[in-house]
């Protein structure tokens, strides 16, 4: 008997369990680049917990199947993440069927963004050994319109998990790594405007009954729900919005355009009044 999704995923907080993570010998690397450094060595179970990946860095994690694993990272004006997972699954007799694997990707809003190419879903035979997912999203624009869907600076959350599997596999466990990179785009894609800040965890105003509310739960020694982790701005910095590269082409053809100029007039201004012409004439 198969079954889809046991359990919808929690996305408001409540999940504190972390999803302990192993670094063993024999997993194949997700990112191309085999000296990408490592990153965390936990995986969150919600949005609110998922585990903070910069670009460049490999996660990994050892968890059990139907659990929803969770990382986020930063990504700014102009680059087009893509994002690699591998998973590495329990050896062929402790399975009883195939499985279908699944990365989703959600922008700071938790806003579930398309990929615009590679293979986000894809099915495990019985017998396999691993199983590669990768999605490539839009270009990252510094401003959009309320009612679009486009991707904007901020905090990007990746969560893999199973979508389909039999009951009895349920609960067998497997070995996640899931890398980031991504490509910058230059002015190509730059647009007018820019956000006032970037799309990250916190970036919300709290009010001061709700900050008053915390405090006293703190000490009174209540349990409080998680708050998101801090995420590490890019190596660079945050973009401003106002800066492309269009802004050195528009200065070439200015240049360019005082040259053309310069020359015309040198070619229609002729050599002056000839010599030999009396004066008054």
């Amino acid at each position: 008997m198969w079954k889809t999704e046991s359990a919808r995923p929690p996305e408001t907080g409540g999940a504190t369990r972390r999803s302990t993570l192993t670094s063993r010998t024999g997993y194949a690397s997700v990112s191309q680049d085999e000296e990408a450094e490592a990153g965390p060595t936990e995986a969150g179970t919600a949005f609110r917990t998922a585990a903070r990946l910069a670009q460049g860095q490999r996660g990994t994690a050892s968890a059990s199947t139907g659990d929803y694993l969770y990382w986020v990272f930063p990504a700014d004006t102009g680059q087009r993440p893509t994002v690699r997972a591998t998973v590495s699954l329990p050896a062929e007799q402790a399975r009883q069927s195939a499985s279908t694997w699944r990365i989703d990707v959600y922008d700071g809003l938790r806003r579930r963004q398309p990929c615009t190419y590679g293979l986000q879903e894809r099915r495990a035979a019985e017998d396999a050994a691993e199983v590669r997912l990768t999605c490539t999203l839009r270009t990252v624009r510094a401003y959009s319109e309320p009612w679009a869907n486009d991707p904007l600076p901020g905090a990007y959350y990746v969560r893999l998990t199973v979508s389909r599997l039999a009951a009895d596999d349920l609960g067998r466990p497997f070995q996640a790594e899931v890398a980031v990179d991504s490509r910058e785009t230059g002015g190509s894609t730059a647009v007018g405007g820019r956000l006032s800040e970037p799309l990250t965890p916190g970036v919300s105003a709290v009010s001061a009954e709700e900050q008053a509310e915390e405090e006293t739960a703190e000490e009174d020694g209540a349990e409080q729900a998680p708050r998101p982790a801090a995420l590490a701005e890019p190596e660079d910095g945050w973009s401003s919005g106002w800066w492309t590269d269009r802004w050195l082409w528009t200065a070439g053809g200015a240049v360019l355009a005082a040259l053309a100029g310069v020359f015309g007039y040198t070619l229609t201004r002729g050599n002056g009044r000839p010599g030999r012409v009396p004066p008054g004439v």
